[in-house]
């Protein structure tokens, strides 16, 4: 009830709220749409030894999900809707040391919210593969990490031109824990991707990467690192390739808290404009209050170096597979942080197939 409030109080964010400033939602999406969206169908076909799956549209609640659902819900209006309207969902709890993979695949319209919750030293490698659709999709996702615990967390994204496509994904890593996400977007009519990470133990860390080759698409990722805790690291590395009328847009905020001390914190956005037309936004910020910190940020934007295009195409490689071989060598260093060597290759080729349509 407190959410679906706040959404009512906050409404769909537009280009004057600051962290929507690139992503105006409203001029795509009315608050009736929002309130009568359905529900998003999900579906995992296998689960490790160990680890339980609990179907949130069901009323009965376990403890485990009762004591962790919407505790990380911000005040953000879309994570708010999620939480308030969605009648769809799932819930992961992997127990003490247990591991696993599970991938799970998401379609149609609507609304869906996710909990995933790692007891202390449980592992989970988690693939979210979405089915392209047309319409309006908002999936909020919170992950309680424990004690020396970790997650590998991979979004693909496919290409749908007339999708919004929202996902909140909150996250809070408990001491010496991980939480390594990569995300594939390769655009629809708005698609946006916002992670907000709670690095609230020493020796907690989070790594991010993430990829987008658009074409005629819109994809944006806002993150919102918080070092909560000192001797923290965390890192984060984002690649963009546009043309036509794409727009891609980055915008990555570390936050490291009063006390902090020993947070080593690493920023990266860079982008690839093939057109006039096309706009990539890269805005890193940095909010640092305590003293002994390590924190950079960095963020670039332009074309193909003439000067690499000229030395391959003197080496009689044609000027398509010169763009190519340069774009694919832009983004690469983002897609090779993917560990798992399946996912990593569904991933290039998903890659090599977007970005063949650019050159």
């Amino acid at each position: 009830a407190k959410a679906v409030e706040a959404f009512r109080v906050k409404g769909v964010p537009h280009r004057r709220v600051e962290e929507w400033k690139y992503s105006d939602l409203h001029a795509v999406l009315g608050a009736d749409k929002v309130e009568q969206a359905g529900a998003v169908s999900w579906k995992i076909n296998e689960l490790p030894d160990g680890v339980e799956l609990f179907d949130l549209s069901k009323k009965k609640l376990p403890d485990w999900v009762k004591n962790n659902l919407g505790l990380l819900s911000r005040s953000n209006a879309m994570d708010a809707a999620s939480l308030g309207f969605s009648n769809s969902g799932f819930a992961l709890r992997v127990p003490r040391g247990g591991s696993g993979d599970v991938k799970i695949r998401l379609s149609g319209e609507g609304q869906a919210r996710g909990l995933i919750v790692l007891e202390e030293a449980a592992s989970l490698t988690l693939i979210e593969d979405l089915v392209e659709f047309s319409g309006f999709q908002n999936i909020g996702v919170e992950i309680v990490l424990a004690q020396g615990s970790h997650l590998t967390h991979l979004r693909r994204t496919p290409k749908a031109a007339q999708a919004i496509r929202i996902c909140e994904i909150s996250a809070s890593v408990a001491r010496d824990a991980t939480y390594r996400g990569h995300f594939a977007d390769f655009g629809g009519k708005l698609s946006r991707t916002e992670l907000h990470i709670a690095l609230d133990g020493e020796g907690a860390q989070t790594h991010l990467s993430g990829v987008g080759v658009l074409n005629d698409g819109h994809a944006d990722v806002t993150t919102h690192v918080v070092h909560a805790s000192g001797k923290t690291p965390s890192t984060q590395l984002f690649k963009y390739v546009a043309s036509g009328h794409a727009r891609g847009v980055y915008q990555g905020k570390v936050t490291v808290a009063h006390g902090a001390n020993g947070a080593d914190s690493r920023q990266t956005a860079k982008g690839l404009l093939l057109g006039n037309r096309a706009e990539i936004d890269l805005k890193p910020e940095l909010e640092i209050l305590a003293d002994d910190v390590k924190c950079a940020h960095g963020a670039a934007v332009g074309d193909l170096d003439p000067e690499s295009l000229f030395y391959l195409r003197s080496r009689g490689i044609p000027e398509a597979e010169a763009r190519a071989l340069l774009m694919r060598a832009f983004v690469g260093d983002a897609v090779e942080q993917i560990e798992n060597e399946t996912v990593r290759a569904s991933i290039w080729q998903a890659v090599d197939a977007a970005l063949e349509g650019l050159s």
